[in-house]
């Protein structure tokens, strides 16, 4: 392994254990040297608990927000379920009153086939002679 002596010489650091130490001892010195520069540099006064208040403020501040939207996003949910539900059951409402609409206009129209006239004179046929001039009375009635 070769290194570079103070004269600007390549030399080998096998041969010459001198020139290993003193690489070694100029490093030390300029390790030094920096580390002490380092500590005289300017710093700013920070107070360290305002930086913690003001992260823990944020941080609280996210999860209140976070935790608003989630319940609002649920509470939304829930009542589209419910509107849909109801809309259902409107729907449903709906067809049972029309089909019962359509069952009483269907027994209101077989009420007007039916000639009553017809059934009047088809019981009287089935009674007896004898009362036979009180059914003619009836069907008088009737015909007025």
């Amino acid at each position: 392994m070769s290194i570079l002596n103070k004269s600007g010489e390549v030399g080998d650091l096998t041969e010459e254990p001198e020139m290993l130490d003193e690489a070694l001892q100029d490093f030390r010195l300029s390790l030094h040297a920096w580390s002490e520069s380092a500590y005289s540099w300017p710093r700013r006064a920070v107070e360290p608990g305002q930086r913690r208040v003001w992260r823990l403020a944020t941080a609280w501040a996210l999860v209140c927000v976070l935790a608003a939207g989630g319940a609002s996003a649920g509470l939304w949910e829930h009542h589209r379920q419910e509107m849909k539900i109801a809309a259902a059951r409107l729907v449903e409402q709906q067809r049972r009153l029309a089909a019962q609409q359509r069952a009483r206009q269907e027994e209101e129209d077989l009420l007007a086939k039916v000639d009553l006239a017809g059934v009047d004179s088809d019981v009287s046929r089935e009674v007896p002679s004898a009362m036979e001039p009180l059914a003619q009375l009836m069907a008088e009635d009737e015909t007025r």
